[in-house]
């Protein structure tokens, strides 16, 4: 029998999926700060601890590096932790867990052990919460072997990929855009996953490939109906993971549409598209090329709190059809 399709919002995806999974395995558990009582800083818990209760969903101290020890120590034991950062900026805090023991200890232990931990980053600006609290970290932790990394854009993805996470023998750390999660769609009930290091074309073109990530997907999506009418039609892929990357997608998307738009609201410099643009031009789809790669990332600055300064810093619509149309054009 087919699965009954419901609406949810990205949020109620996110907590189905922890609900499901801690139902699915006693192993599974939650930890984070003010997830219990509170619900989570974006509510995103919800009632969890009151069906679970605060054995399975723990409230932790206000220590990032202290919560993410025990999150990483937990998982060697083969327990399987969920571990909710408050703000995707204060991974800062806790890179030595994430990075020198989660992403590390299946190769220097020769593949003794293994740490199924999961890390949930609310992530990127858009609420008015400033430098500190609005920033987009993913490629920081895309580079470091022994990590996957994901970004979901759609309530369909953040459960399925989620579950996924949840079942996956390494550490995975899942970006949240904070946008998001207001936002509904289509959600089946029940468990599913989402393959891990996969990309979707969420629109099918001849003329433009748009690669995207996360929040970035959607105004993508909308630039591409106003270009449709332009006569200029774009193939957006949403590439969903950051480590392991899809490369097959992206480079056969680029060969049919010789052309390829980059966009994503980390830091341009040393960003996602970064790597995608060097990928496409180490591999064949290169030389299917009919004009350079564009990259169209955030600005060379910190997130300010001053919303119409918060926008200009990251891009918008009109930014991705300015691009667009200058690269399907050769207008640059």
């Amino acid at each position: 029998m087919d699965q009954a399709v419901r609406e949810l919002s990205y949020a109620q995806a996110i907590q189905e999926a922890m609900a499901i999974a801690m139902e699915t395995d006693e192993r599974v558990f939650l930890m984070g700060e003010d997830i219990g009582v509170y619900g989570g800083a974006f509510q995103v818990t919800g009632d969890l601890v009151e069906r679970f209760g605060a054995d399975r969903v723990i409230d932790t101290p206000i220590s990032e590096l202290g919560g993410a020890g025990v999150a990483v120590g937990a998982a060697v034991t083969g327990l399987r932790p969920i571990f909710e950062f408050q703000f995707s900026d204060f991974a800062t805090l806790a890179m030595e867990q994430i990075v020198n023991q989660a992403a590390k200890m299946r190769y220097m232990l020769g593949g003794a052990v293994s740490v199924p931990v999961v890390m949930r980053f609310p992530a990127g600006s858009g609420t008015g919460a400033a430098a500190q609290h609005s920033q987009s970290l993913e490629a920081w932790l895309g580079h470091v072997p022994g990590l996957k990394v994901i970004q979901p854009s759609t309530p369909y993805d953040a459960k399925g990929m989620l579950l996924a996470a949840v079942a996956d023998p390494d550490p995975v750390m899942i970006f949240e855009h904070k946008l998001l999660y207001k936002t509904k769609g289509p959600v089946p009930e029940g468990y599913y996953t989402v393959p891990i290091g996969k990309a979707a074309i969420r629109r099918e073109g001849r003329d433009l490939t748009i690669v995207a990530t996360s929040i970035m997907v959607h105004k993508a999506l909308d630039a591409a109906k106003t270009l449709e009418a332009e006569g200029i039609d774009v193939e957006v892929v949403d590439l969903r993971t950051i480590r392991p990357m899809d490369k097959e997608t992206v480079i056969e998307s680029v060969k049919k549409t010789s052309r390829l738009l980059c966009v994503y609201e980390g830091v341009k410099t040393l960003g996602v598209g970064a790597e995608v643009s060097a990928m496409i031009a180490e591999s064949e789809a290169f030389d299917f090329l009919d004009a350079p790669i564009v990259r169209l990332g955030g600005a060379e600055t910190p997130i300010p709190y001053n919303p119409e300064l918060e926008k200009a810093t990251v891009p918008q619509v009109p930014d991705i059809l300015a691009a667009a149309r200058s690269l399907a054009t050769g207008s640059r």
